[in-house]
């Protein structure tokens, strides 16, 4: 759908960090779509000679820590150099779970094995495992980079779905069924520990404005939780981007805690709250340009709501930066590098407020519905 392809852009757009330099670090909006692309294959699929010739490739990219680096460049021909090159950079150490990695590396041969019975599938997955369980601080958090890495990458870790990507995965992990089958008792053990402990650090981590909680900062000091700075143009603030997928997680809880119920419901109503209205996004066409466009916000009565990335803490008004680190009130005032090459404005949570959380009010809260109160 156009609302999934927004997503794709807008995730992709925002998510260039800090290349690992011994990898040639391919296009991240390339490697977004190639791994959504081989997730959504059939069962069959993971038998075929390109999926094993694809986990081999994984394989040879974990770690020696359990965890892999991101942006796998799963295309360049395996030849010998390129193995020894692998096989040498075995010790590096940025291991991470920015940009999907790791967790979907994982997820990838949990359903290879499930095809082949390939026994290195199921020894790298409970690799990366322990690695995720060693991973977690004791507040329940998640960095982006472990072992730590200094500045914002030891930050607790929301932004794109870092932190919730690994939560998912130790809730598919705990609940069983054929894919995960091969997981011993212990290790599901610390997984479930892992989760509730998570889920405590999602609820602690929820922004309270005065005696009214709202929604998420993209990152968290690790040591205060308070929330922190990312790169220089990503601000603490309230995040119209990542409060949907730590909502999504939160549903997904079978016979949720009042907490829990309390927690969505004051996403949901925070998101229906600050919705734009009236405007749209457009890129307009700028052959002189590097990138041969210009993003450009043009006033239409009758767009769909657009939310901002961003949301000042202390009066919830959208805001845009640049790499000075300044807050921004219009799209057209930050340099064009960083108009066009970051998401700022989307359509995220749109579906969440439609379509899945009627569902789950209906279910879990069925008499309160936040999005029919007096404001909304």
């Amino acid at each position: 759908s156009m609302f999934l392809l927004c997503i794709l852009f807008l995730t992709v757009v925002g998510s260039g960090q800090v290349s690992d330099l011994f990898i040639p670090a391919p296009d991240p909006a390339t490697q977004t779509r190639l791994w959504q692309e081989l997730m959504v294959h059939d069962s069959e699929w993971f038998a075929s000679d390109e999926a094993q010739r694809i986990a081999e490739r994984v394989l040879l990219c974990q770690r020696a820590s359990g965890g892999w680096p991101k942006n796998i460049d799963l295309k360049k021909p395996l030849n010998a150099a390129r193995r020894r090159e692998l096989e040498e950079s075995l010790n590096e150490p940025l291991s991470t779970i920015d940009n999907g990695a790791t967790y979907t590396q994982m997820h990838f041969l949990a359903k290879v094995y499930r095809e082949t019975g390939d026994q290195r599938c199921v020894l790298a997955f409970l690799k990366g495992l322990d690695y995720l369980l060693e991973a977690q601080y004791p507040n329940g958090g998640w960095p982006q980079y472990y072992p730590l890495r200094n500045g914002y990458y030891s930050h607790v870790t929301f932004n794109d779905e870092a932190m919730i990507g690994v939560m998912r995965l130790m809730r598919d992990v705990v609940q069983g069924g054929t894919l995960y089958g091969f997981v011993d008792e212990n290790r599901l053990l610390r997984a479930k520990e892992a989760v509730k402990l998570g889920i405590a650090c999602i609820l602690k981590t929820q922004i309270l404005m005065g005696s009214r909680l709202t929604a998420w900062c993209a990152q968290y000091d690790a040591k205060t939780l308070n929330p922190a700075k990312g790169r220089a143009y990503e601000l603490p603030s309230l995040s119209g981007k990542e409060t949907v997928g730590i909502v999504r997680f939160l549903m997904g809880i079978q016979n949720p805690s009042k907490e829990v119920k309390q927690s969505i419901q004051s996403a949901v109503a925070w998101l229906n709250k600050v919705k734009i209205q009236g405007i749209r996004v457009e890129r307009k066409s700028d052959p002189d340009s590097r990138r041969g466009f210009d993003k450009v916000v043009v006033i239409d009565t009758h767009a769909p709501p657009v939310w901002a990335r961003f949301y000042t803490i202390d009066s919830e008004k959208p805001f845009f930066s640049d790499r000075d680190g300044k807050v921004y009130h219009n799209l057209s005032d930050i340099s064009y590098e960083r108009r066009n090459a970051y998401g700022w404005l989307g359509e995220w949570p749109r579906i969440l407020l439609q379509t899945d959380y009627p569902e789950w009010q209906k279910q879990w809260a069925p008499e309160t519905n936040v999005l029919y109160s007096s404001d909304g």
